[in-house]
């Protein structure tokens, strides 16, 4: 931490390649930490998986939890973190669960779709304005979403559908976090860990094999990454404007692609590049529009 702070104290152009930097290696790490899990879901349970990637989270948080543990006491409405700590879990458990079944760049496909989705439910749902630009972009984007999809009798499957609902899932998160800014930064991380170490401990139960030494080390490095990928990102937010990192989120789906093919030898459709190619394509005009505007956009970070 010293070194980022030292950082932060460096002329602009050094603190924003160090934003950069580090948002470019988040999502490095939250890309490896997601094949690692698809990894593993080929041996072990979706809810072993979640149990055992918190149980690491939660124990490289405690110093933390411990240090700002009176951050907990006064929580901003407590009913709608319930309420987002359970999405967050569904999505996480959605994401993991689709992967089992499909190729990891088409799973992040429909999750980059998520800032769009927000922006169709805010005009929705909260009334808030949205022009004629933006309303093109999320249509083209939903367009992008159905070509990966590839909706027909014969080819919706039921993993695709987990996919989109968990992406639906996540969209709806963030939509919740908007209402949820005074909330420390801890807290959420933690709670989402929490969260899915509940629901993973509970239907882990139903389903446990015993892990390997080996097994045991990769649950715990994933958890570990996910932690650490979280504060880069944060970080990465304070060295330099969002307008700057927040593209570079987009990446997650190069590593989706190369992390695929050299560890599962998964070769994308053409359907799902075109689809995501359009998705980020629209997804970016809506953040440029929305940073045009002085709104506050929303991070495209694959579940923690």
């Amino acid at each position: 931490m010293p070194l980022f702070k030292n950082l932060s104290a460096y002329d602009d152009r050094s603190a924003r390649l160090a934003g950069i930097g580090l948002m470019v290696l988040s999502i490095f790490m939250f890309s490896f930490g997601d094949a690692m899990g698809k990894f593993l879901v080929g041996t072990y349970s979706v809810g072993q998986l979640l149990f055992l990637r918190a149980c690491a989270a939660l124990l490289l948080l405690s110093p933390l939890i411990w240090k700002q543990r009176h951050q907990f006491l006064q929580l901003e409405r407590p009913g709608l973190q319930l309420f987002r700590v359970v999405l967050s879990t569904l999505e996480v458990a959605a994401f993991f669960l689709a992967t089992v079944y499909l190729p990891l760049a088409d799973v992040i496909t429909y999750y980059l779709a998520g800032p769009i989705f927000v922006t169709a439910m805010s005009a929705i749902f909260l009334g808030e304005k949205v022009g004629w630009r933006r309303w093109t972009a999320i249509l083209i984007g939903f367009c992008g979403v159905l070509i990966a999809l590839r909706p027909s009798a014969q080819t919706v499957s039921l993993p695709a559908l987990i996919a989109l609902g968990g992406s639906l899932s996540f969209a709806t998160l963030m939509l919740i976090t908007r209402s949820l800014r005074k909330t420390p930064d801890i807290v959420m991380a933690s709670s989402q860990f929490v969260g899915t170490f509940s629901l993973g401990a509970v239907l882990s139960a139903f389903n446990w094999v015993p892990p390997t030494p080996g097994s045991l080390v990769i649950f715990a490095t994933a958890g570990l990454i996910s932690v650490t990928a979280l504060f880069c990102v944060n970080r990465s937010l304070k060295l330099a404007p969002a307008s700057v990192v927040v593209p570079y989120q987009y990446s997650m789906i190069v590593w989706a692609v190369i992390f695929g093919f050299v560890v599962f030898g998964d070769v994308p459709s053409v359907a799902t590049i075109v689809g995501a190619a359009i998705i980020i394509g629209a997804g970016f005009y809506i953040y440029l529009r929305e940073r045009d505007l002085g709104r506050p956009s929303e991070e495209v970070n694959p579940p923690a």
